[in-house]
C-alpha cells in the first residue's frame, strides 16, 4: 500500500483552532531561529551585516513583538477591514518598536525617520496578519494558487520566515542609511560588537553597501518587474542550512495598475517579446534548416563535380 501525505490546513475561522495554530507556528518558527540563520541565499541581505548571534536577538526580538502586536490587535477587537485600512499604521509602529528595542539594548541614541517599506513586502504582512488573527477565509480568491479554504499550513509557516527576515532587513538598512558614511557605519558597528567579521573595515563595508544598492537597483527595476509579469514572488525562508529563497506564486493585478510609465513600459516589452520571440525563434529554426539543407546540398554537388572532372583529367 501506498503511504498518502497528510496536508495540514490552516483553520478558516477565528476559533481555538486558530489560537493553538498560531501557538504552534510561533513556537515552531522561534526554534528554527536560535539553530540557523545564516544567509545561504544567492543575493545580498543587510543583515550580514551582523554577526550570527545579534542578527539572531534582532530576529527573536521581531518574532517576540509580532507576538505582542497580535494580541494587541486582538484585544482592542480590531476587525479585519479597519486593519487592512490601518496597515501601513501598523507595519510603522512596529518598525519603531523593533528598532527602538534592538538598538536601547545597545545603549544607542538614534531615531529611525524613514520608513519605506518594499509593495511585496506589505502585501505578504497583510495577508499573514490577515491568516493569524482571522483565518484564511478573509484572504482574497485567486491570490495564491490554493482554495483558500485549504491553506496550506506550510504556506503560512513560509509567509512567517519571510516577514521575519525582511523586517530584519528593513531594519538594519534604515540604520545604516540614518549613519550615512562607511566610517559611522564600521564604528557603530564595531563599538556595538554587532559586527559580522567579513566587514570589520572601511572598504569592506563601502563594497558590501554598493553591491546592496546595486542590488536593489536591479530588482526594482528589472527582477520586481518580471515578478510582477509572471506573477511570482521571491520569499526569504529559514532552511536546515540557513536563510535560502523561494518563489510563490501571487497575483498581482492591482500593483501592475499602480506601476510608474518606465515599467509599464517594460511589462509591454516582455509581453512582446513572449509574443514575438518563439515565432522568430521558429522562423529562424526554419531558415536555418533550408540554409543548412541548401549548404549540404551545394557541397555534395561541388565534391561530386570536382570528383568528375579529376576522372575525366586521368582517362585523358
Amino acid at each position: 500500500m501506498s503511504n498518502k501525505i497528510k496536508i495540514k490546513y490552516w483553520p478558516n475561522q477565528p476559533s481555538i483552532n486558530l489560537n493553538n495554530a498560531v501557538v504552534n507556528l510561533l513556537i515552531e518558527t522561534e526554534k528554527k531561529l536560535i539553530l540557523t540563520t545564516k544567509n545561504k541565499s544567492y543575493q545580498y541581505l543587510y543583515l550580514d551585516m551582523l554577526n550570527t548571534m545579534n542578527r539572531i536577538k534582532l530576529l527573536t526580538s521581531i518574532l517576540n513583538q509580532l507576538k505582542e502586536l497580535i494580541l494587541d490587535i486582538v484585544e482592542i477587537n480590531l476587525n479585519y477591514k479597519t486593519m487592512i485600512s490601518l496597515n501601513k499604521k501598523i507595519e510603522t509602529i512596529f518598525i519603531n518598536r523593533v528598532s527602538q528595542e534592538f538598538l536601547s539594548r545597545l545603549k544607542f541614541k538614534q531615531t529611525v525617520h524613514k520608513h519605506q517599506f518594499p509593495n511585496n513586502h506589505k502585501n505578504l504582512s497583510n495577508y499573514l496578519l490577515t491568516y493569524l488573527i482571522f483565518g484564511s477565509s478573509y484572504i482574497e480568491s485567486n491570490i495564491f494558487l490554493f482554495d483558500k479554504l485549504y491553506t496550506p499550513y506550510n504556506h503560512v509557516k513560509i509567509l512567517l520566515e519571510n516577514f521575519i527576515i525582511q523586517t530584519g532587513n528593513i531594519i538594519i538598512k534604515q540604520i545604516i542609511y540614518n549613519l550615512n558614511n562607511s566610517s559611522d557605519i564600521n564604528k557603530f558597528l564595531k563599538q556595538q560588537d554587532l559586527c559580522n567579521k567579513l566587514y570589520i573595515s572601511n572598504r569592506s563595508v563601502v563594497l558590501f553597501i554598493n553591491n546592496l544598492k546595486w542590488q536593489d537597483l536591479i530588482n526594482s527595476y528589472i527582477y520586481d518587474i518580471k515578478s510582477l509579469y509572471n506573477e511570482r514572488q521571491k520569499i526569504c525562508i529559514i532552511s536546515s542550512s540557513g536563510i535560502i529563497t523561494k518563489y510563490i506564486h501571487l497575483s498581482k493585478k492591482t500593483q501592475i495598475q499602480n506601476l510608474n510609465q518606465m515599467k509599464i513600459i517594460f511589462i509591454f516589452w516582455l509581453e512582446i517579446k513572449d509574443f514575438f520571440i518563439p515565432k522568430t525563434e521558429k522562423f529562424l529554426m526554419q531558415i536555418g534548416k533550408y540554409l543548412l539543407y541548401c549548404s549540404i546540398n551545394l557541397f555534395s554537388n561541388l565534391i561530386l563535380i570536382l570528383i568528375r572532372i579529376i576522372v575525366f583529367y586521368l582517362n585523358k
